[in-house]
């Protein structure tokens, strides 16, 4: 299991301000455009944009707003040419940390991510300077008050495709390789079960902890600065927070 921290990373996006919210939205209104150019509006023929919608949904993103993603991407004629890069680098006390951008403008997306990690005690590496820490999974993180019974949902989840099962009194969790990812959440989600969060992440294989309380500030700095970004998806770290 990716762990407690997981869980507490979770509540803490869904408890975030409305400015917070809706920034995230936008974020994902990206993400769906994305898809939607990639493999057209049809989520049933384009699985990475049935994954981003599953993705809204767990994030509590209206439904009127995803349509309207969907169609504005479908109809929409702009040639913005919007690239994914991954960023890598250590934070304080060399937690490994890695971001995944969205941008139409690479020197000033590169730009930003440097300066956050030089302001907050940590460097920006090379590609592959961290990236063989983690590994690269389906995570669908199911609330424990929405599971009628979990040996059900493990059977579900294992019958449908999926690597591994784990629960406690919070949540269950569901670990899946990328390729049967799509197939696993499509399954659980035909059956009724409720997302807290199913995404494509990079789980880190060992956890780093920070025990000088300054160098703790300045990870959380550097992790709310990165996802507050405009052009940044996701941040992953292998820092354990300690948070249960």
């Amino acid at each position: 299991m990716s762990g407690h921290s997981k869980w507490a990373n979770i509540k803490n996006k869904k408890e975030k301000s409305d400015a917070k919210k809706g920034k995230i939205f936008t974020k994902i209104g990206r993400e769906i455009a994305i898809a939607v150019k990639m493999g057209g509006p049809d989520p049933s023929s384009n699985s990475r944009l049935a994954d981003m919608i599953a993705k809204a949904k767990a994030n509590n993103m209206p439904n009127d707003n995803i349509t309207r993603s969907i169609k504005k991407a479908a109809g929409d004629v702009d040639t913005s040419n919007y690239e994914d890069i991954v960023y890598e680098g250590y934070g304080p006390c060399g937690v490994a940390v890695i971001v995944e951008a969205t941008t139409d403008n690479r020197n000033r997306t590169a730009g930003d991510i440097r300066h956050f990690f030089d302001k907050f005690g940590g460097n920006l590496g090379t590609q592959g300077c961290v990236s063989f820490m983690f590994d690269k999974k389906g995570v669908i993180v199911i609330e424990a008050e929405n599971v009628k019974d979990a040996d059900e949902l493990m059977m579900d989840a294992l019958d449908a495709g999926a690597d591994d099962f784990s629960s406690d009194a919070e949540m269950c969790e569901i670990l899946t390789t990328p390729e049967n990812f799509s197939a696993v959440r499509q399954s659980l989600e035909d059956k009724g079960y409720v997302f807290a969060s199913a995404e494509i992440e990079m789980v880190p294989q060992t956890t780093t902890k920070i025990d000088d309380p300054e160098q703790a500030i300045l990870m959380e700095k550097l992790i709310d600065n990165l996802e507050d970004n405009d052009d940044v998806m996701e941040v992953y770290h292998n820092w354990d927070n300690g948070e249960a």
